[in-house]
């Protein structure tokens, strides 16, 4: 039926005959002539029907958006004057002469040229119109070349592809399973994997020493415009590796797919520890675009009556800093700062204060804000010497526990560097490491700050000061996103169950839960490491999307709903009956 895609057809083929198929993007009637634009995924192609071809210029008339049709015609230049430069195919135009309508369609639901008009929701429900744009089509397409050039790159590294179970056991791993009632099993129920971490640290112990996988995970949590429930990972372990390695393969990786597919040289990935990353922007996956950074000036502020400052200043456990905001006090304006202040507390502040530098050189006087009369001159002039503040800057501060602070003032930082247009263009990767092995709630239970079969860098430091125990994990980061991190696993029995058990997880519950694995690490296993990467995340960044919605084919909306299927959807009682269930 076809003889070439639409996009394909260029100034080569002049003089020859082509069959092309696909939708009609566009109709348009000038006086007697009618031109048709068809679209498929390689491009748009004008063709033109003229009324000598009686059959074929009366089906033209009938033409309509979206209705899809086959055409026989002969390549042509374009009459000068009217080429497009914008398209890969403006130079020529196809001369009608058959035209067969293959499928009739009804009038979308929306315009594909104005499908910013409609909710994201009709968009999801009509998903298989959506992806007709341009726009959707190119985004899968480079995702498909991604996929490519990872399985190129991992396999030219001695890596295999290799499968693990969808179907799986439930275990801790941070987020809430999607669970999977068994029928042949009353009572009990399979868990689809929130990754394939513990499978491919089997596929180590089993001798398979590369492995990788193009990986399906589910994760049953609230989502984000860089979450969804169910999302696709590049996964990787390796044996007898160290962090250098595991890094500088997955490195290896980012940069060849944006050589490759973008021509872009990611050049040099610094490394910065996580607690240096916290302390200068309050996060772990920084964007270094943004020049702003956290200034600590507690120790400006721990001897003064202001409360609100020295309390937290005094706390171990306590942070004062501030971010100074170049010409802020000339750009942001009352209202913008109370904005701003409703901001924060989502994350955990109870306020924002601030100081407007209107004058530097008057010193007191040139500065305006209602927390100056509560600051002693000495403690003014340590602040704007720590921040480094000119006339025309604006100082916040936040002032709380250090992960408050870090929270309210990270964001914050990252507001205002996309509100004030102070995002550097180009491309700034990170490695961040050495992050804590735990979390620590306010109770004093620990929590794996990664997950618990992250290895420590000290085993002693597990036994004698957990709460400050290192481990051996690296997240890769660009642009303020996380693309991907992993760790060098346990690969010691008795380490992992003090880790386990350092979690709360008994040595009972460990057998239950993790009975499999601490059977094959006590069969010789060797030490090993990897990462998984983001694949939705990497190509949303690559093409420029603000959604991961934009770069899945098929993706759920903000409340973990398909409205193309309808799902999640009721089941029949027949059905329940078979897995022993019933609902409350």
């Amino acid at each position: 039926m076809r003889s070439h895609y639409c996009g394909q057809v260029t100034e080569a083929l002049l003089d020859q005959e082509v069959n092309i198929c696909g939708w009609v993007h566009r109709r348009r009637d000038h006086g007697g002539v009618i031109f048709l634009d068809i679209r498929d995924r390689f491009g748009i192609v004008q063709v033109v029907f003229d009324p000598d071809t009686v059959e074929a210029f009366a089906n033209a008339e009938q033409m309509r958006s979206e209705f899809v049709i086959g055409i026989r015609g002969l390549v042509r230049r374009r009459p000068q004057g009217t080429e497009n430069a914008d398209m890969v195919t403006g130079k020529i135009e196809i001369l009608g002469r058959e035209l067969n309508i293959l499928s009739r369609a009804k009038t979308p639901p929306f315009q594909l040229d104005d499908h910013q008009k409609v909710g994201e929701e009709t968009r999801l429900k009509y998903r298989y119109i959506d992806l007709r744009r341009p726009e959707m089509t190119n985004n899968l397409v480079f995702r498909a070349k991604v996929s490519s050039a990872v399985r190129r790159y991992l396999e030219s590294q001695g890596f295999l592809e290799l499968e693990t179970p969808i179907l799986t056991k439930s275990t801790p791993e941070g987020a809430r399973d999607y669970l999977v009632p068994s029928r042949t099993h009353p009572g009990q129920s399979f868990a689809l994997p929130q990754s394939p971490q513990l499978f491919k640290q089997l596929f180590m112990m089993s001798g398979l020493d590369r492995y990788y996988q193009i990986a399906k995970c589910f994760r049953d949590e609230d989502l984000r415009a860089d979450r969804q429930p169910e999302f696709t990972q590049i996964d990787i372990e390796a044996s007898f590796v160290d962090e250098k390695a595991v890094m500088n393969i997955a490195e290896g990786l980012v940069k060849a797919m944006f050589q490759e597919l973008m021509q872009i040289d990611l050049g040099h990935v610094p490394q910065m520890t996580f607690a240096e990353a916290m302390r200068r922007f309050g996060s772990d996956k920084p964007d270094l675009r943004i020049d702003m950074e956290l200034v600590d000036v507690a120790e400006c502020v721990i001897d003064s009556p202001f409360q609100v400052f020295a309390q937290p200043a005094k706390d171990p456990k306590g942070r004062v800093a501030a971010l100074c905001v170049q010409d802020g006090a000339n750009r942001l304006t009352r209202k913008d700062i109370d904005d701003l202040t409703n901001y924060v507390k989502q994350f955990g502040a109870k306020g924002l204060a601030y100081i407007k530098v209107n004058d530097l050189s008057a010193g007191r006087d040139g500065l305006q804000s209602p927390i100056v009369k509560n600051l002693s001159d000495e403690a003014l002039h340590g602040i704007l010497e720590k921040t480094q503040a000119k006339t025309g800057d604006l100082i916040f501060f936040g002032a709380d526990k250090a992960n408050v602070v870090a929270a309210a003032l990270g964001a914050l930082r990252i507001k205002l560097g996309h509100d004030l247009g102070r995002v550097a263009e180009g491309w700034r990767p990170l490695w961040v490491v050495d992050f804590p092995m735990f979390d620590e709630d306010d109770q004093g239970n620990l929590q794996a700050l990664h997950h618990p079969f992250t290895s420590p860098v000290s085993v002693d430091d597990l036994k004698h000061n957990p709460a400050a125990a290192i481990s051996r994990a690296y997240d890769f980061v660009l642009n303020g996103v996380e693309l991907g991190g992993g760790s060098i696993r346990i690969h010691d029995s008795e380490v992992q169950q003090q880790v386990l058990a350092l979690l709360g997880i008994q040595e009972e519950q460990a057998r239950e839960q993790f009975g499999f694995l601490l059977d094959a690490l006590s069969f010789g296993c060797p030490p090993h490491g990897g990462l998984a990467l983001g694949l939705d995340r990497m190509v949303m960044l690559m093409v420029g999307a603000e959604s991961l919605r934009e770069v899945i084919a098929f993706p759920k909306t903000q409340t973990a709903a398909c409205p193309l299927t309808s799902a999640p959807s009721n089941v029949s009682s027949r059905q329940l009956s078979d897995l022993g269930l019933r609902l409350k």
